[in-house]
């Protein structure tokens, strides 16, 4: 079966439909899962890809990935990013408000971007705004203009153009969400009266660390609460990387916050203690913290205190990582593994007791949930749209720097073996990768959220 073609029906001994695995075949008309049939009730005449033992499930819905385009293509862009995510079974990607120039903070600024990613994505490609100070008369027209929601920064966020917000701008935009069904998502870290990297020597992960303790993220997601609450608007927190503000939001939600968090795979496959002196790959913000935490949160997941996984792909050019000074306080904050999800936590939650249904819960469906894609993209069901990932969870692989699809091959996984090789990816019922080779044409689209009915409308 070539390459960029429909597939009118995939065959296979695993099919994760429901929380089971069992022998099946999905049927596929004009890009949608039609039909899921016994092997003995299919009879159709159409050409099957038969995939034999290898596992079928929905494609993975990676919600956190910075692409950086327009403006920043030396670091990323949407060709590389989107091959890479369809290397990796990610059939859809939401691309993040910054690091791109113009940052995604106004109407015109995501009109910008949605031209310069026409016939460059490889996956479906939803995107947010962002809010900055004095941009919230932005944000419905956004809505309006099909945005997934909206990030914010109670912190520096890195880059000069797309500034933190005060208590005021966040009073400010949350009028303005309020009754959208729109959601708010938040790098939850804030300024403390604590600064000692200024004595450590920079070379040592330690030193890092300790300038952005847990305490950052604890004060920060207090105040996502309060406004939470006070507003009724969805909030989410990203890449959550200390477990000790778990209880802060588990008492939020009980109080009737619409809140939810995610992590990421480098708080989950990474440990502090194992980061090597000057290894500034490992650098992100917050950051990678102490086995201990790291099971605090694999123990978060297995409870539903924390809602998702997403890889937060924040990718740069190796200059930036300043890796012949070694020096974490100056390099760039941010980690490369969009094309790795997948394996990195099936290898990591495989040996914790996590199924199949669970990696489908936890990467596809509520990720999903989160944007709004929930009706047609994270299920295996008759209506969704055919998004697929065909991988066989037992194989092993070691990842190589001439197998890596992003545009910089510097990450922190370079070297280690996992388990898990996808070896097909199916977008809306077109093969656009299979065992290392990729569609001639991207066949992914933009996906621009409707905006909800209010009560007046219906």
């Amino acid at each position: 079966m070539e390459l960029g073609s429909s597939v009118s029906a995939v065959r296979s001994n695993r099919v994760l439909v429901g929380d089971e695995i069992c022998p099946a075949v999905i049927v596929i008309n004009d890009g949608k899962i039609h039909q899921i049939l016994s092997h003995g009730d299919f009879s159709g005449a159409c050409e099957v890809l038969d995939v034999g033992d290898s596992v079928v499930m929905p494609g993975i819905v990676d919600c956190h990935v910075h692409v950086n385009e327009p403006g920043r293509t030396s670091w990323e862009g949407f060709w590389t990013a989107t091959r890479a995510a369809a290397a990796g079974g990610v059939t859809t990607i939401v691309d993040m408000p910054l690091n791109s120039i113009p940052p995604t903070t106004t109407l015109g600024n995501f009109r910008d971007k949605l031209r310069e990613a026409t016939g460059k994505c490889f996956v479906d490609t939803a995107f947010w705004g962002g809010v900055i100070p004095g941009n919230q008369l932005e944000l419905q027209p956004m809505i309006q203009a099909g945005v997934a929601g909206f990030k914010c920064f109670l912190i520096h966020s890195g880059v000069e153009e797309f500034p933190h917000v005060t208590d005021s701008d966040l009073h400010a935009a949350m009028k303005q969400l309020q009754g959208t069904g729109s959601v708010l998502l938040f790098h939850a870290e804030t300024e403390v009266q604590h600064t000692p990297e200024e004595d450590g020597d920079p070379t040592q992960y330690s030193t890092f660390l300790q300038s952005r303790p847990d305490v950052m993220e604890t004060e920060a997601i207090r105040t996502v609460t309060e406004l939470c609450l006070q507003y009724q608007v969805r909030c989410h927190i990203v890449h959550l990387s200390s477990a000790k503000p778990l209880k802060l939001i588990q008492e939020a939600r009980q109080a009737g916050a619409p809140l939810t968090v995610e992590t990421t795979h480098h708080y989950l496959s990474l440990c502090a203690e194992d980061i090597p002196a000057g290894a500034t790959q490992f650098k992100c913000c917050p950051p990678i913290r102490e086995s201990v935490n790291q099971e605090q949160l694999w123990s978060a997941l297995k409870t539903g205190q924390i809602d998702m996984v997403v890889s937060d792909h924040s990718p740069c050019t190796p200059d930036l990582k300043k890796l012949d000074s070694g020096d974490f306080t100056q390099a760039w904050g941010g980690i490369s593994s969009l094309q790795f999800g997948l394996p990195l936590f099936w290898s990591s939650a495989s040996k914790r007791g996590f199924q199949l249904s669970d990696v489908v819960r936890l990467l596809s469906r509520r990720t999903a949930q989160l944007c709004r894609l929930d009706d047609q993209k994270g299920s295996l069901a008759p209506g969704y749209d055919a998004d697929l990932v065909v991988w066989d969870p037992e194989r092993e692989f070691q990842i190589k720097e001439a197998s890596v699809h992003h545009k910089n091959k510097l990450t922190p996984y370079l070297g280690v073996t996992l388990q898990g090789v996808v070896s097909a990816t199916i977008i809306r019922g077109r093969l656009v990768y299979r065992e290392g080779s990729f569609c001639p044409e991207p066949l992914g689209k933009h996906l621009l959220l409707p905006q909800r009915k209010t009560q007046a409308q219906l």
